[in-house]
């Protein structure tokens, strides 16, 4: 009669029980300044997307601007008028309206060209510091090109290049992806070095080596490896 035993494998910690126990959540609720931060900016983009409820008036609409209100002072000041808090503009928009919706095409242009200079950043950043030699040389050298150039330098031409070879209307409805565009590409060196320096340090330690003894390639080690512990 034999008997066998059989070894349970521990289980598998779910992504809420990880991010409970990791140090980013345990040193965010011992930071009063990044806990105020994160209240005002949920508020923000609360008030972005709830515009078209907050808002006393769509200042997109025509018909609900007055050019005889123009630049009427916010409401603390003699001589505004109480529908208009924060007053008017010199089109007779209500600057509260204007602002809780130009916060939207803010926010949307924040995100975008945020993520975009991360996903160039960290793989171009990832790839000059892991193989180093000439692709290391020729990512760093673009980068530091690309930072002697202003942002909106860059975008003032760019804009002006693209509305006069496809005309201004078709500018006006692509303008939003074209700053997303520009913001992304002009300010993605600055996370390619970060990531660089962090890759330099982490590619000569022991786990990476163990990675190699194993066979594994070197996509599977950047991204699976280096770049978790880089982050």
């Amino acid at each position: 009669m034999s008997t066998t035993t059989s070894i349970e494998s521990p289980p598998t910690a779910s992504r809420w029980e990880r991010f409970r126990d990791s140090y980013l959540l345990y040193s965010f609720k011992r930071d009063l300044i990044a806990q105020f931060s994160l209240l005002v900016f949920v508020m923000m983009v609360a008030a972005a997307v709830l515009a078209p409820w907050l808002a006393p008036m769509d200042p997109y609409d025509l018909a609900q601007i007055d050019i005889l209100a123009s630049e009427l002072p916010p409401f603390w000041i003699s001589g505004s008028e109480d529908a208009y808090v924060l007053g008017t503009d010199a089109q007779g928009r209500d600057m509260l309206s204007t602002i809780l919706y130009g916060a939207r095409v803010s926010l949307i242009i924040g995100f975008g060209a945020v993520a975009l200079q991360a996903i160039l950043g960290v793989s171009f950043g990832l790839l000059a510091g892991y193989l180093g030699g000439r692709i290391d040389a020729f990512l760093m050298r673009l980068a530091d090109i690309q930072l002697s150039f202003s942002t909106l330098m860059v975008a003032i031409v760019v804009g002006a290049l693209v509305k006069a070879i496809f005309g201004g209307a078709t500018f006006s409805a692509y303008a939003v992806p074209l700053l997303v565009l520009i913001i992304g590409l002009a300010e993605w060196p600055q996370y390619a070095r970060t990531v660089r320096a962090s890759v330099l340090a982490e590619k000569n330690k022991e786990y990476v080596d163990a990675a190699r003894t194993m066979g594994l390639s070197s996509r599977r080690i950047m991204f699976r490896h280096i770049l978790p512990n880089t982050l």
